[in-house]
Parts: structure tokens; sequence; C-alpha cells
């Protein structure tokens, strides 16, 4: 079974819907599950469990998986303070090389229309680089890229929440993130990440 970690952080659950929509693109995917994580705020334990929702990452999750989908909220055109944390403790893994060679894809969701997004998924993208990952996102031959009037990029997912983040993942930024879940499945088990 092809494994892939879907891990986010999400404020207000946009960042988590999308989570969950690339987790079912993972499991279109014959033979592949998702692994979901997300990782606490600032200052919480990373031991304790979460009241709610997937569970908090570790750092097994990073070993054991064939790919990562890596999501956060943008933050002033850049990932979450808590993301971001999670990240810079990663060194163990880049030191052994866990992450090299593994597919890799990015999601966020904004506030404003476009707010930052791609300069959000792009410095997500960084440290995947540094980790020797191969780095995918959406084709152009996927009709929502050229048709969505919300969120949806070539660098990855994306979903545009509303000032009031009242927003909901619209129909075409859905299937952007199956469709984005799907081709990172397909591409671990083409790397023989297994």
């Amino acid at each position: 079974m092809t494994e892939i970690l879907v891990l986010y952080y999400s404020r207000h659950g946009k960042v988590r819907s999308m989570a969950e929509y690339i987790a079912r693109g993972v499991e279109l995917e014959q033979n592949c599950r998702a692994r979901v994580r997300t990782v606490p705020p600032l200052g919480a334990s990373t031991d304790a469990i979460p009241d709610s929702g997937p569970l908090y990452v570790e750092k097994s999750d990073l070993r054991e998986c064939a790919g990562l989908a890596l999501g956060s909220p943008t933050r002033f055109g850049n990932m979450a303070a808590p993301l971001k944390a999670f990240i810079d403790t990663t060194s163990d893994s880049w030191l052994s090389g866990a992450l090299v060679d593994k597919p890799a894809a990015v999601f966020t969701s904004s506030a404003s229309l476009h707010g930052g997004q791609e300069s959000t998924l792009l410095s997500m993208m960084l440290p995947l680089l540094h980790h020797g990952m191969v780095m995918l996102g959406i084709p152009y031959t996927e009709a929502g890229l050229s048709n969505t009037t919300g969120g949806g990029t070539p660098y990855g997912a994306s979903h545009f929440a509303g000032t009031n983040n009242d927003r909901t993942v619209t129909g075409t930024e859905s299937e952007l993130c199956r469709v984005l879940g799907r081709r990172l499945a397909r591409t671990a088990k083409l790397l023989g990440q297994v």
C-alpha cells in the first residue's frame, strides 16, 4: 500500500477541508492511502492528542510516507508559523535523506482573492526542495485552472475563503484538490516510493 502524508495547519477549517479533498484524491488511486496529520498551534504540546480531527504529526510520519502534501493558510504571503515551526524541526530527516526523491505538493487558503497564495505555495516548496523532494503542481490540462473564479494555481491547490472566512471550498477548488492528491499518489507509485 502506498501511503501519502497529508500534513497541514488550519486555523478556521478551510485548509482542513482542502486536506480532506486531497486525501480523497489520494485514495482514488488504486492501492494508495492517505495519512492525514496536522500540527499543533504554537505553544501547544505536541504530546497532546487533539480534541478532534487528525492526530498531530510525528517524525515517523515523514520517514514512512511515500509522498507528502503540505498545506497552510496564507499569512502575509507565507506559510503559517505553526507549520514552519514543525518544518524547522526536521533536520534529522534532512540529514538522513528520508524525503529524498519522494514527490510533494502544496496547498493553501487565503482571505483575499489572491492574498499571497502563490508566494505561500512557493514558501512551502523551499524546505521541501532542500529535503530533495520532487515537487508537483497542477498542469493546465486540468480545465479547472482555466475556469476557476476562486482558488487554483499551477503551483498547487488553493482556496479563496473570503475576508470573513465565509466562503466554502467551491466545486472547482475541491476538484483541483482531488486532482492534486491523485497526481501525488500516482507519481509516488511511478517513482517506486512503496
